[in-house]
């Protein structure tokens, strides 16, 4: 596993990379409806595809990063303002913990593909999306994981685990700040004193 860490190279999802993109979304990229990374937003495209890509093609700020592991894209995670989210905004449990910094950004999702899934490659984009928050202002990057521990389900798909995992954002360094439910922390990694 430590091996395969050392070969994860993490960049901003450009135009130029919208094909990456895609394929970092694995199975999913066939489905133009699933989610692609827009739960927490809203808007007018045709499809979430369409909108992630217009997102990709006009941000003046890259939206996400992506992933590669030995040049082939591997993950993808989006980390961006928290106030141009309006579903983590207006979320009335998220409300009871988010302070009003206008600093502050947030990741929402977090992509690997399956095969790769447990070897690094979250904590590796988690790690890259602070940084890539950190060097556009951010005052501390935030998230709401799932706990795996605390899910009473055997077994648990990849997709219910989209928001990335508690055991992922700890590796990088985020600490909790407090639970909307029992398996569902929020995770803040603070980066500008004071703040």
């Amino acid at each position: 596993m430590s091996e395969l860490r050392t070969r994860v190279r993490v960049e901003a999802a450009t135009p130029e990379r919208w094909s990456d993109v895609v394929a970092a979304f694995g199975a999913r990229a066939s489905r133009p409806d699933s989610c692609w990374c827009q739960r927490f937003r809203t808007h007018d495209q045709p499809s979430n595809r369409d909108e992630l890509h217009r997102e990709i093609e006009t941000a003046d700020v890259p939206v996400g990063l992506v992933a590669y592991v030995d040049g082939g894209p591997a993950g993808w995670t989006r980390v961006v303002p928290r106030a141009t989210l309006p579903g983590v905004m207006a979320n009335r449990a998220l409300r009871r913990l988010r302070d009003d910094d206008p600093a502050v950004w947030w990741v929402t999702c977090v992509t690997v593909r399956s095969e790769l899934r447990g070897a690094g490659v979250g904590t590796a984009l988690l790690v890259a999306a602070v940084e890539h928050a950190r060097r556009h202002g951010a005052s501390a990057v935030e998230g709401h994981p799932v706990d795996v521990a605390r899910l009473s389900a055997a077994t648990v798909s990849g997709s219910a685990l989209f928001t990335g995992t508690l055991t992922m954002f700890e590796a990088a360094g985020f600490h909790e700040i407090g639970r909307t439910y029992v398996s569902r922390p929020v995770m803040r990694l603070q980066l500008a004193e004071g703040a």
